[in-house]
């Protein structure tokens, strides 16, 4: 056997075993970065939540609530306390680390059975693990726990709120609901979620390609902490820009009103049709925050532990 083909062989090898055992350590850092993640950027989910929900149309004679970001903020601190920044926080706090599990965990899964002898994907290959990390966690994690999210946010505008806590507020969903009221809006966030991690892990593995090639650093090089936050930023944004539409459509079927839309494609008409095709990007300034916060955060975190991981948990 000669010694080109002998390498060959322990290069697929190699990359194959990282790609099995990194996939059991993205999902344990996955999980814990969400949590971190979550606490640290819900108040810019929170804002951006309320200015989706706000339908008021000055055409209509109908005022809206709020006046932009900094007046939601106002509002919210004014008559419920800072915390009340925080409303709906419990729900994402118990999806997130399934949620990131999740995500990590298929995306390591796909990219193993997408990789090149080298362990390296390709762009298209990028594009395809990106969106079927989305699609699983919309499936599994996101839909659920976006819905009873949106809800509770939804439900303290009412003089008498109905839901006391995440708990029964899930118990209450479900008895008159019953499953499917957790599901609301199924297709919108399979859509949404789809393209945003397709778009992110594609802007991210690019980045990261193209800065070891300029630096003439390995392929599996660590890349300073703050290069990959800067990366994370671009591809958050980058994401916000691509699928704030999808994320509005996605707010209002998951909401009190829901019931109102037939489904997915009615809800997105009545949309343009009432308050015109500026609405379907209400709540991309603090979107966009949230979310540039949210890859940059998650990212830096991650990459951090699985440095970690490589010095207590080296890949065989």
């Amino acid at each position: 056997m000669s010694s080109t083909h002998s390498r060959d062989l322990h290069v697929t090898s190699a990359a194959a075993a990282a790609t099995t055992t990194g996939g059991l350590r993205g999902v344990i850092a996955g999980g814990i970065t969400g949590a971190i993640e979550i606490c640290i950027t819900f108040p810019t989910e929170f804002v951006k939540t309320q200015l989706q929900l706000d339908e008021g149309s000055s055409r209509r004679g109908e005022p809206r609530k709020y006046n932009g970001v900094i007046d939601c903020v106002k509002k919210t601190v004014h008559s419920r306390g800072f915390f009340g920044l925080y409303r709906g926080l419990s729900v994402l706090l118990y999806g997130s680390i399934p949620k990131s599990a999740v995500r990590f965990g298929a995306f390591e899964e796909l990219k193993k059975h997408a990789v090149d002898e080298y362990g390296q994907l390709n762009s298209k290959t990028r594009l395809l693990c990106g969106l079927g990390a989305g699609l699983a966690e919309a499936i599994l994690v996101v839909t659920p726990m976006e819905t009873v999210k949106v809800k509770f946010i939804h439900d303290q505008h009412l003089i008498k709120p109905n839901y006391h806590g995440f708990f029964h507020g899930v118990r209450k969903i479900i008895q008159t609901e019953g499953i499917r009221g957790t599901y609301q809006g199924l297709t919108a966030t399979m859509l949404k979620q789809g393209t945003n991690q397709a778009i992110r892990f594609f802007v991210m593995e690019t980045l990261k390609e193209q800065y070891r090639k300029y630096t003439m650093k390995g392929p599996n090089t660590p890349i300073p902490v703050i290069i990959t936050g800067i990366f994370g930023l671009i591809a958050g944004a980058a994401s916000v820009f691509g699928n704030t539409p999808l994320d509005v459509i996605k707010t209002r079927m998951q909401s009190l009103e829901a019931s109102k839309y037939k489904n997915t494609f009615d809800c997105a008409i009545q949309i343009m049709r009432n308050e015109g095709p500026l609405a379907f990007y209400k709540g991309t300034v603090p979107r966009l925050g949230r979310v540039c916060a949210d890859v940059a955060i998650t990212f830096m975190i991650y990459d951090k532990f699985i440095e970690t991981f490589n010095r207590i948990w080296p890949l065989k």
